[in-house]
């Protein structure tokens, strides 16, 4: 693609940047084949195509964004298909960073969603704030069906209706602290406990800590953790996201420079692309580009960790496991083979969906902020997924699995709880009533 970038512009490194992205992009429109928006919409707009256009004609001329823009800026879930699709090798992911900070800069957006994103912001990131939020979502539940009239109020239904009915209490793993190896010593990682993840579903931090200790993995729940900074990152809060990765970076620094560090440990794929982009991110910053390169070196998703260890296999169970891969594990991770050949090896039936590689539409806040389209996607991968004719669902993704259980009845897990299960740890508690768990 042709630019007209002026020198000035170019003085800039992020402009630089997007200018050089935009150079690799050569029209071809594989993108809006597997770009979810656009398979649902039709809107050419709503593609990566489309929306490179914009973004070129905007940061080109200097301007502030504009309402066409932002409309659709906003609907990209950053599933980043477009990105493992592209021939090209155009790097959209920094692309729409980029527009997304300049929005943010640029664009005064209604009250409404002034007032929704700054809550969001100041609530999801902290898990205290937002166990007290889902505590008392109850008390707004009864008034769902009058906010349903008010179209400015479709992203608090939105989170009503993805809150869980009950939350359990804060559980005694996510404290500071050092769980030794039950076997002989194989490795010393410290883990993210997260921000949401431990408040909607526990089970998966504490079943990824169980297996590694049985494993022979002394795991460290670090001192001073924060939200990795992902939720804001997406919203254009580039600031806040900054921030909150500097104080991570020095948290595991210090492990690092103690005791040591194998690996940084992610349970929630979405967390782990940001994480593993902390190097870019900070790219820029003198004091902490060359920490931040090396903690997303040594960021490992749970299913990349186990598979280096070399896990014996299992006799079939006669389970068979629907597997969603994530899209911020197939595209932007690009983990592919790791999380089914662990299954398979422990000894699931392991069945691949159609359609794969479309996002359920979660994405962060993207099923409060963009709920209708969110919830079109949702429905599309439901069917996918159950006419897999499965009995479980497994991802990798805490989004995903609070997204994709509000479609069915069909029990959904990471797919770490399976493996603990595995190898020798309780049957998770959603499985209770499966039959076929018993065997």
């Amino acid at each position: 693609m042709q630019t007209n970038f002026t020198p000035a512009q170019l003085a800039d490194p992020h402009v630089a940047e997007s200018e050089a992205i935009l150079r690799k992009c050569v029209h071809c429109g594989f993108c809006t084949a597997t770009c979810p928006t656009y398979v649902t919409l039709g809107n050419e707009l709503d593609s990566p195509r489309g929306r490179i256009y914009l973004i070129k004609d905007m940061l080109e001329n200097g301007r502030p964004a504009d309402a066409e823009v932002v409309t659709h800026i906003d609907r990209c879930l950053s599933c980043l298909a477009c990105v493992t699709t592209c021939p090209s090798g155009v790097d959209y992911m920094h692309l729409v960073d980029h527009a997304r900070i300049h929005i943010e800069e640029t664009y005064k957006r209604p009250l409404v969603d002034r007032l929704t994103r700054n809550l969001l912001a100041a609530v999801l990131p902290y898990p205290s704030r937002f166990r007290l939020a889902l505590n008392l979502a109850r008390f707004g539940r009864p008034f769902g069906g009058l906010l349903k009239r008010i179209p400015a109020m479709t992203p608090f239904v939105a989170m009503l209706n993805l809150a869980p009915r009950s939350i359990v209490a804060p559980p005694a793993f996510a404290k500071p602290g050092r769980h030794q190896p039950q076997a002989a010593r194989r490795g010393r990682v410290a883990i993210l406990t997260g921000c949401a993840q431990p408040v909607l579903d526990p089970a998966i931090n504490e079943a990824t800590i169980r297996l590694l200790t049985r494993l022979g993995v002394e795991v460290v729940v670090p001192e001073g953790e924060v939200c990795c900074g992902s939720l804001v990152h997406h919203m254009g809060r580039e600031e806040q996201a900054l921030a909150s990765a500097r104080v991570n970076i020095d948290v595991w620094m210090r492990e690092i420079e103690g005791s040591g560090l194998d690996a940084i440990i992610v349970t929630a794929s979405g967390c782990g692309t940001t994480i593993k982009d902390y190097g870019h991110m900070l790219r820029l910053d003198p004091a902490y580009a060359e920490k931040a390169a090396r903690i997303s070196a040594l960021t490992t998703d749970i299913t990349e960790y186990l598979a280096s260890l070399d896990l014996p296999s299992h006799m079939p169970r006669g389970i068979a496991v629907a597997y969603h891969s994530a899209c911020s594990m197939q595209h932007g991770q690009k983990i592919t083979m790791a999380p089914k050949l662990l299954l398979k090896a422990a000894g699931f039936a392991v069945r691949d969906p159609a359609e794969g590689h479309l996002c359920c539409g979660s994405a962060g806040t993207y099923n409060i902020m963009q709920s209708e389209i969110s919830g079109q996607l949702k429905a599309r991968k439901v069917r996918n997924l159950e006419a897999t004719k499965a009995d479980i669902i497994a991802t990798g993704n805490i989004g995903c699995i609070t997204q994709i259980a509000t479609g069915t009845g069909m029990p959904i897990l990471h797919t770490v709880e399976l493996l603990d299960w595995a190898y020798g740890g309780d049957m998770p508690a959603k499985l209770k009533g499966l039959k076929q768990a018993a065997g």
